[in-house]
């Protein structure tokens, strides 16, 4: 993957131009040939699509005083994509979708009241065990730890997981979504959260003794349906 050197009339790109495509890892601009996918329509592709599509047309039912609050509280929220400056904040019509968003991957989905995004709390996870349940589950256990919160247990974690031959590095795009149970109702950090990955072996194409593990983890807010910027773990594990 090329890496882009900045100049003089250039300092960053990013987005498309002709068929090259500018994107950002770590930090530093890269560019590739602009993709062109042919969309599969499988059924989680389908079943995000249509949250997104309700999404939008919710987002089209608000008034406008309720579309002019959102944007209010946009203004406070920094954007994630290029170009990285401290300023760039995202859009109204961003934030509704996002939280619209966090609370179908909640299972709570329903058009959500404007709301002032807080800030997160730090957190990171750690990983426990792996253990194969009825022969076709896998259970992963990790310990996750929320600080400077009152109340823990409002935040929820979404995991980004793939399951490879030990030693392999992750595909982000054979990353599949997992939302955490609690092991316990115990609201003390840490506590124990459980990904349930039901017929593991046919979710990677992988029937092995020994896998390495790569998730990307997030905190779902269950009051706001807001996300935060993910944290990346890898391990490996026998079963």
């Amino acid at each position: 993957m090329p890496i882009y050197d900045p100049n003089i009339k250039f300092s960053d790109c990013w987005s498309s131009v002709g068929n090259i495509t500018f994107y950002h890892r770590n930090g530093k601009c890269y560019w590739r040939s602009k993709p062109t996918p042919v969309f599969p329509g499988t059924m989680r592709q389908m079943e995000h699509q249509s949250v997104h599509l309700r999404a939008l047309a919710s987002w089209r039912t608000l008034t406008q005083e309720e579309q002019l609050q959102w944007s209010v509280y946009a203004k406070d929220v920094v954007a994630r994509r290029p170009p990285f400056l401290n300023e760039n904040h995202i859009s109204g019509y961003n934030l509704f979708v996002s939280a619209y968003h966090g609370f179908a991957t909640l299972g709570n989905e329903h058009i959500p009241v404007p709301t002032n995004f807080e800030k997160f709390p730090p957190f990171y996870a750690e990983f426990v065990s792996a253990e194969v349940v009825g022969n076709t589950n896998l259970i992963l256990r990790f310990s996750l730890f929320v600080g400077c919160s009152d109340n823990p247990m409002r935040y929820k974690t979404l995991g980004k997981i793939q399951l490879v031959k030990p030693g392999r590095g992750c595909h982000p795009g054979k990353l599949r979504n997992y939302l955490s149970v609690d092991a316990s109702p115990d609201p003390l950090s840490p506590r124990i959260i459980l990904f349930d990955i039901k017929n593991y072996r046919s979710v990677w194409g992988l029937d092995l003794p020994e896998y390495t593990l790569h998730i990307r983890y997030l905190l779902i807010d269950s009051l706001t349906g807001f996300r935060n910027y993910h944290h990346k773990l890898s391990c490996s594990f026998s079963l």
